[in-house]
C-alpha cells in the first residue's frame, strides 16, 4: 500500500508539473489571460497530495525489523551490554564498600518533586482540555450567528486564545519549574508536556478555523466534537484531524512489554551516566579549560552521546508512542522512518521524528510560504531550523537550568550546513558513513559541553548574579575559582 501510495503520488506530481508547463492554448478576450510563472507554482503546490491528510495503517519500523533474527540478535547486544554496566556497578561498589550498593541516587535526584510535576502536569492536561476548545466553539457560533461585527469578535477570541497559550500553558509551567528549582528530569517531563500541549491546541485551532470561514458563507457544516478533541489531545499525533484510523482491539500485553521497555532504557540511561559520564567530568571540571581538555572530553564523550541517543529514540519515539497507540487503538503508527539509512541529513531531519516534522512542514514552513505568497522557500527553511533550535534549546536551558546554547549552535550553524551539503542527491554507503559520523560526533559535543557545564555551575556558583553573568558560562572562568579553592584547601 505504500509503494502503490508513493508511485500514485509521484505520477500525480509529474502530471501536474507537466500539465502546468504547457503552453495555454489562445483564449477569447472575455476569458482570463495566460498564467504566470508565480501561478503555475500556486497552482503546483495547492494541487499537490497532502501526507497528513490521509493516515494509514502503519506499523513502526522496528517491529517489522525485531522480526528479522539478525536484527534482534543487534537488541539482545544492547541487552547484554545493560547486564555488564550492571555488574561492572556492583563489582567496583563491593571493591569500595565491601557490600552491595543498590541504591539510585541520582534517580532520586532527577525525579525530585514528583508530586508538584504531576500536580502540574493536571493542570495542563484539564486546562488544555477546556480554554481553547470553548474559546474555540464560541467563536465559531458568533461567526455562523446572525450576530454582527464578526471580525471584532475573531480578534477578541484571538487575543483571548494567544493570552492562554503564553500565560496558561507558556509562563505557568516555566515559573513553577523555575521558581522551584525542578531537577533536570522532572522539568523535562514539565516542559515537554507544555511544548505537546502548545503544539496541540495550535494545530486543533489552525485546522479548524478555515472549516469554521468556509461554513459560515456556505451556511452548513459541522464543528467538532469535544470526544473528537480530547481523543486527539492525548493521541500520539500533532496533526488535528475528526477521525484517525483505529485498531479493534488492544494488547495490554504490548502495552506492559513497551512501558518495560522504557523503564529498562531509564535505568540503562542511569548506568551510562554513572560509569562512562560522572566519572570523567567530575575530575575533568578540575582542571584549566582549554583545547586539549575540551578535545579529549568530546571524544570520550562520544560512546556515552551515541547510547543516549539510541536510548532516546527507542524509549521516547517507539515504546512511548507506541504504548500509547495502542491503549487509544491509534493505528497509524509511522512516528519516525528508516533515518538510519539516510545518506543526507536532509532525509534525517524529515524521518527521524516524523510526528515533529509533520507539524513544522504544515503550521511552520508550510504557512509561511503562503503568507509569502509562495515564495523565498529559502527562508522558510531557515525559519523551520530557528524555531526548532530555539525550542531545543529552550528546553534544555529550563532542564539543566543554566543557559549555554550548544544545541542552539549546532542546529543553526552545522545542522543548516549538512542540510545542503549532505543533500538527498548523495547516495551511497559513504554519504551514509559520514552521516552517522557527523552526528556522533555532534553527540559527543554536547554531552562534553553540557556536563562540563553543569559541573561547573556547582563548583562556581555565581555570588553577585547579573544578566551578562547569566549568560555567559561558567565552563570558560570556572578553573580560576577552582584554583583558589585548592589553594585554600591545600593552606
Amino acid at each position: 500500500i505504500r509503494q502503490f501510495d508513493s508511485h500514485v503520488s509521484e505520477l500525480v506530481d509529474s502530471l501536474i508539473e507537466e500539465s502546468v508547463s504547457l503552453e495555454p492554448t489562445p483564449l477569447p478576450a472575455n476569458f482570463s489571460p495566460s498564467m504566470s510563472d508565480k501561478e503555475r507554482s500556486k497552482l503546483r503546490y495547492c494541487l499537490r497530495p497532502q501526507r497528513p491528510q490521509v493516515l494509514l495503517f502503519n506499523s513502526s519500523d522496528l517491529i517489522e525489523l525485531f522480526e528479522v533474527n539478525h536484527i534482534r540478535t543487534i537488541y539482545h547486544m544492547f541487552i547484554a551490554l545493560l547486564i555488564l554496566f550492571i555488574l561492572s556497578t556492583l563489582v567496583v561498589d563491593f571493591i569500595d564498600e565491601g557490600r552491595l550498593v543498590l541504591d539510585f541516587d541520582l534517580l532520586v535526584y532527577v525525579f525530585g518533586q514528583f508530586p508538584l510535576v504531576v500536580c502540574t502536569w493536571i493542570y495542563m492536561c484539564v486546562s488544555a482540555s477546556l480554554v481553547p476548545f470553548m474559546l474555540f466553539q464560541t467563536w465559531a457560533q458568533s461567526q455562523c450567528g446572525s450576530g454582527g461585527h464578526p471580525r471584532l469578535w475573531s480578534l477578541l477570541y484571538g487575543s483571548a486564545f494567544l493570552l492562554y497559550q503564553a500565560v496558561g500553558l507558556g509562563f505557568l509551567p516555566t515559573y513553577v519549574a523555575v521558581s522551584n528549582s525542578l531537577p533536570p528530569a522532572s522539568s523535562f517531563i514539565v516542559i515537554l508536556e507544555q511544548v505537546r500541549l502548545m503544539m496541540k491546541t495550535h494545530s486543533f485551532v489552525r485546522e479548524n478555523v478555515p472549516r469554521v470561514l468556509s461554513a459560515a458563507k456556505e451556511k452548513n457544516g459541522m464543528l467538532p466534537h469535544i470526544n473528537q478533541y480530547l481523543y486527539f489531545l492525548f493521541a500520539p499525533t500533532l496533526i488535528y484531524r475528526d477521525h484517525y484510523p483505529r485498531n479493534p482491539l488492544i494488547r495490554w500485553g504490548y502495552v506492559a512489554t513497551k512501558l518495560l521497555q522504557v523503564l529498562g532504557c531509564l535505568f540503562y540511561a542511569y548506568y551510562v551516566f554513572v560509569r562512562l559520564c560522572i566519572p570523567q567530568f567530575r575530575s575533568i571540571s578540575l582542571q584549566l579549560f582549554d583545547l586539549r581538555s575540551l578535545v579529549l572530553g568530546v571524544f570520550n564523550s562520544i560512546l556515552p552521546g551515541a547510547l543516549v541517543l539510541f536510548l532516546a529514540f527507542f524509549a521516547l519515539l517507539h515504546c512511548w508512542l507506541n504504548a500509547f497507540a495502542e491503549m487509544l487503538r491509534f493505528a497509524d503508527r509511522m512516528f519516525y522512518k528508516d533515518w538510519w539509512n539516510s545518506t543526507s541529513f536532509a532525509n534525517y531531519y524529515r524521518t527521524w521524528n516524523v510526528v515533529v516534522h509533520d507539524w513544522l512542514y504544515y503550521y511552520v514552513y508550510r504557512d509561511f510560504l503562503l503568507m509569502s505568497g509562495m515564495r523565498f522557500r529559502a527562508a522558510a527553511m531557515f525559519f523551520v531550523f530557528t524555531v526548532s533550535a530555539v525550542v531545543h534549546e529552550y528546553i534544555l536551558a529550563i532542564c539543566f537550568g543554566f543557559f549555554y546554547p550548544v544545541l542552539f549552535c549546532l542546529f543553526m550553524c552545522f545542522g543548516m550546513m549538512f542540510n545542503f551539503i549532505l543533500h538527498d542527491r548523495r547516495r551511497g554507503p559513504i554519504w551514509n558513513v559520514i552521516m552517522w559520523t557527523s552526528l556522533f560526533l555532534g553527540q559527543g559535543v554536547i554531552i562534553c559541553l553540557y556536563c562540563q557545564e553543569w559541573y561547573a555551575q556547582r563548583y562556581c556558583p555565581i555570588t553577585e548574579p547579573s544578566f551578562l553573568e547569566l549568560l555567559k558560562p561558567r565552563s570558560w572562568s570556572c578553573h580560576r575559582q577552582k584554583d583558589g579553592m585548592a589553594e585554600s584547601q591545600g593552606m
